[in-house]
């Protein structure tokens, strides 16, 4: 078990959310496609009756949402101090090495998929870092921009600091997977992080504190597998069949009973941690698996003394869009959140092994956003 990656409040100036952007592929999957392929009662279950999927590759899905941000803000590209590419699409390395020959191993790596994308937006942040935590993947990178990048880079009050989120899940989905097939869908986030003294970029939601790591489980939940024959959608409605992929197979059923209490178990040792009792929390927005998930989440929660607000719900249109899950909820709700907010998520560990993954974020907002709000 790793350790946990956690930070209080240092000597590095307060820091928070002062905007995100999402960007949603124009083409889209309905339930009727999938016909005999998706459960009876997977509606029920996970809410889902659409998801975006993507043409693009994961640079290019990020660099729309990007744009679209800086659009949106109207910020300087030239004030971006640091960048941290979030992909749940990217095959992992020990699975490159076992299913994959070095052409392929130099497009999965993740590392220099983040300075395509800086070079692709012409931007020269002094850190970059690229990583896959899978759906845990913005707690992470969260928690990596307090403990690690802003210590680094000494962020000025004029900067600004990228996690962009990009998942393709569809290129490594095998859509004929009850299981799996109808579960994701594609979509990219921006989200700018700037300094809580910043005029040029107000904070609207406070970052008080995040943390990720990793437990055991009693049996892996995920893996990678190269398939034959293997079902994949196109745009115009019909169906293909790739000769080889590579597709990730997923214990639902395993996860679905784990990942509540993750959650739960996470947010709970986050307000212990910070001295904040549970029923000081006005909104809780976990990673949307799906609508089944949240509930679930919701009964652990309010075991622990949560009273707040559970925000459930955003998977109708697009699905479990993994590591952009939380970004993407808080950009919906941007306006309604108010107070303490607590995002906790939950995820497969490395593939192949007996691990689960879990982090929250925990947001405050600010007066800047309240007086939008209002």
């Amino acid at each position: 078990m790793s350790h946990p990656e956690s930070n209080r409040q240092g000597r590095i100036p307060a820091t928070g959310i002062a905007a995100i952007a999402s960007h949603q592929p124009d083409w889209v999957l309905p339930n009727q496609w999938y016909e005999s392929l998706i459960a009876r009662k997977f509606v029920q279950h996970t809410g889902i009756l659409t998801r975006p999927i993507s043409d693009l590759n994961e640079v290019e899905l990020g660099s729309c949402s990007v744009e679209k941000l800086l659009r949106n803000t109207r910020c300087d590209p030239g004030d971006c101090a640091g960048l941290v590419f979030v992909s749940p699409s990217f095959v992992p390395m020990s699975v490159v090495r076992r299913l994959m020959g070095p052409v392929r191993a130099r497009e999965e790596q993740l590392s220099r998929a983040a300075r395509r994308l800086v070079d692709r937006l012409g931007i020269r942040p002094r850190r970059v870092l690229g990583i896959n935590s899978f759906c845990s993947g913005y707690a992470r990178a969260m928690t990596l921009v307090k403990n690690r990048m802003l210590p680094a880079i000494d962020l000025q009050r004029h900067e600004f600091v990228l996690v962009v989120t990009s998942s393709r899940i569809s290129r490594i989905t095998d859509f004929s997977c009850k299981q799996s097939g109808a579960l994701f869908g594609d979509l990219a986030t921006a989200t700018l992080i700037s300094r809580c003294d910043s005029a040029h970029y107000p904070v609207h939601f406070e970052l008080l504190d995040a943390s990720y790591q990793k437990k055991p489980s009693n049996r892996p939940f995920f893996d990678f597998a190269s398939r034959s024959g293997v079902l994949r959608p196109l745009a115009c409605g019909g169906r293909a069949v790739d000769s080889q992929r590579i597709v990730f197979s997923l214990d639902g059923m395993g996860i679905a009973d784990t990942a509540p209490r993750a959650m739960a178990n996470a947010a709970s040792e986050m307000v212990a941690a910070n001295q904040i009792r549970p029923g000081d929390i006005q909104f809780i927005v976990p990673h949307q698996a799906g609508t089944g998930i949240v509930r679930l989440t919701g009964i652990k929660l309010e075991e622990a003394g949560f009273t707040g607000n559970v925000i459930n719900g955003m998977t109708r249109d697009v699905g479990n869009v993994s590591s952009g899950s939380v970004p993407y909820a808080l950009e919906q709700m941007w306006h309604r959140l108010f107070g303490i907010i607590a995002c906790p998520v939950a995820a497969v560990g490395a593939p192949g092994k007996n691990e689960v993954s879990q982090g929250c974020i925990l947001l405050r907002s600010t007066r800047a956003h309240c007086a939008v709000a209002a």
